[in-house]
């Protein structure tokens, strides 16, 4: 199978190295990463070792693949969304944290499909990568069901050795990952603690509660998550992933913007329009928001 992935950052290019052990992957990211992947190849090691030789590029427009992968910040959807839709593609498959899927929908004619990846990845430097953790891709139609385009995405995934579920349930998925997003975050951001501690220590009752503030916005949007379910996923990713730092932790000890907006501002601009409190979920995002503001981040 052509797959493409654009934004090949860290789990980008371990999800896109992983899959160029079958298939036929080009990358689409910046430099110097993608220009030592065209003279070098990728590495990837930690969990895995694997060495590839994918096509690795800076320009994603006017491209055409069986299946793209977006995997970049969610505040660059957009920005995503324009470039292939210069192009054409069989299926489009976010990966990202948040709910970005329907502005996919929105920009392109592809069938867009949600996903989750629940790999550990972070940059090392230039030409690799190190897989924290070994997890799982999940796959399936945005509004659930049964979808071809679905099952042929997990198989290509299953061909390349990564395991995969190809689910039917993908409404109440992509809130359950958005959970899991809203519990350990900003909370491990703010507490600067690794996934574990955060969930082992006094900062899980921030982390637990903000998981079950997403569950009651997904059933006020007529998503059927219970909150026992939602907390529990927390939990379990939290241990999978225990020495990982999150993605928003690894943003603010570097300075840089974080998905705030995307995770908990999804959180809260639905709880709004639906009448939901969401104290613990409106807190975390104004306190990641001054420390962004405080540093000219937005």
């Amino acid at each position: 199978m052509e797959v493409l992935v654009y934004g090949a950052g860290a789990l980008g290019s371990l999800v896109g190295g992983l899959l160029a052990r079958e298939h036929d992957v080009t990358l689409v990211g910046r430099d110097p990463h993608m220009r030592t992947i065209r003279e070098d190849g990728l590495r990837i090691d930690g969990e895995v070792d694997v060495r590839v030789a994918p096509r690795a590029l800076t320009d994603g427009t006017h491209r055409t693949a069986d299946l793209a992968l977006v995997t970049t910040k969610a505040y660059d959807t957009d920005a995503a969304a324009r470039a292939l839709a210069t192009g054409e593609y069989g299926a489009v498959c976010s990966l990202q944290n948040g709910l970005t899927e329907e502005r996919l929908v929105a920009a392109l004619d592809a069938t867009v499909l949600a996903g989750t990846a629940s790999y550990g990845a972070r940059f090392a430097e230039p030409g690799r990568v190190t897989c924290t953790g070994v997890g799982e891709v999940v796959v399936g139609p945005l509004s659930g069901g049964a979808s071809p385009a679905a099952a042929r995405a997990g198989a290509a995934f299953e061909a390349a050795g990564v395991e995969t579920v190809v689910a039917a349930d993908m409404p109440a998925r992509r809130f359950e990952k958005l959970a899991v997003n809203a519990g350990i975050n900003g909370p491990s951001a703010l507490a600067r603690a690794e996934n574990g501690p955060t969930l082992d220590g006094p900062a899980s009752e921030a982390a637990c509660e903000a998981a079950r503030e997403t569950a009651r916005v997904a059933r006020a949007v007529g998503v059927d998550l219970a909150e026992d379910r939602a907390v529990d996923a927390v939990e379990r990713v939290a241990a999978a992933t225990a020495a990982n730092r999150s993605s928003m932790y690894e943003d603010v000890a570097n300075g840089r913007r974080t998905e705030v907006d995307a995770v908990y501002g999804a959180v809260v601009d639905r709880a709004d329009r639906h009448g939901v409190s969401t104290p613990t979920c409106r807190t975390i995002a104004s306190l990641i928001r001054g420390w962004e503001a405080a540093r000219g981040l937005r």
